[in-house]
């Protein structure tokens, strides 16, 4: 069907892609992002930082590359630029749009923590952390009522590894005056499965704690596969 039989006549000299964009723009004001493909999505958001171009390619290639649209926006830059078409502008818009999603994420999770229900928190921990390349090791401190006093990223490793030092742990929620602590790591690999070492790393941690006061609600492990709770397997 020609662009004409759509109601799209093109101008003169105009690239064919030009009509396409106002398409797929309307597509998505009419069904939103529910209504686009992951390749289409991408496309969007290239239309900005690559203006006299077909973006389909380049999205298409960021996918095969990457795997899932989250993949693309948490990859790294140097790894964005093996891209063709991926410049300086593109990666700066896509890793935009990753600490946008990041911190609409973040906005989501209450101020207090429910302990019965932490779907937005997982949500948070998920957007933040599951496509990283690299270890990552996060602590939400909590005030007695499970207020959530800050949330900071302790430790960043390599694509297996993050050391963690659980006398750092306490000392850091001392200063916070913080009385309960939540521990988030990822597994790059995607398996969240926790090894030998995550098990015994945060042992000690509860054990250094408790005298002092501090509880170890929980220790989330966050992988592409999916997510994996401590306690709900009974390890704290």
């Amino acid at each position: 069907m020609s662009s004409e039989e759509n109601g799209f006549k093109e101008k003169p000299g105009l690239k064919h892609y030009h009509g396409h964009r106002e398409r797929l723009r309307e597509r998505f004001r009419t069904l939103g992002a529910d209504g686009l493909a992951d390749y289409e999505l991408l496309e969007l958001l290239l239309f900005r930082s690559i203006p006299r171009k077909d973006t389909k390619p380049i999205a298409k290639d960021l996918l095969t590359r990457f795997g899932s649209f989250a993949q693309v926006l948490a990859a790294p830059r140097a790894r964005l630029a093996e891209v063709k078409g991926i410049g300086d502008q593109v990666a700066d818009d896509l890793k935009l749009a990753q600490a946008c999603a990041e911190r609409f994420a973040r906005n989501q999770v209450p101020q207090r923590v429910e302990l019965s229900s932490w779907s937005k928190l997982n949500d948070y921990i998920h957007a933040a952390m599951a496509y990283s390349e690299r270890e990552e090791f996060r602590i939400l401190f909590l005030d007695k009522r499970n207020g959530l006093i800050a949330d900071e990223v302790q430790q960043r490793g390599t694509v297996d590894h993050t050391p963690v030092y659980p006398r750092e742990v306490i000392r850091r929620a001392l200063e916070l005056s913080a009385t309960a602590v939540i521990l988030v790591h990822n597994h790059p690999s995607g398996d969240p499965t926790p090894s030998r070492a995550d098990i015994q790393m945060t042992r000690q941690i509860v054990d250094i704690a408790k005298p002092l006061g501090i509880e170890v609600h929980d220790h989330i492990i966050v992988g592409r596969e999916g997510q994996v709770s401590f306690r709900g397997l009974q390890l704290i």
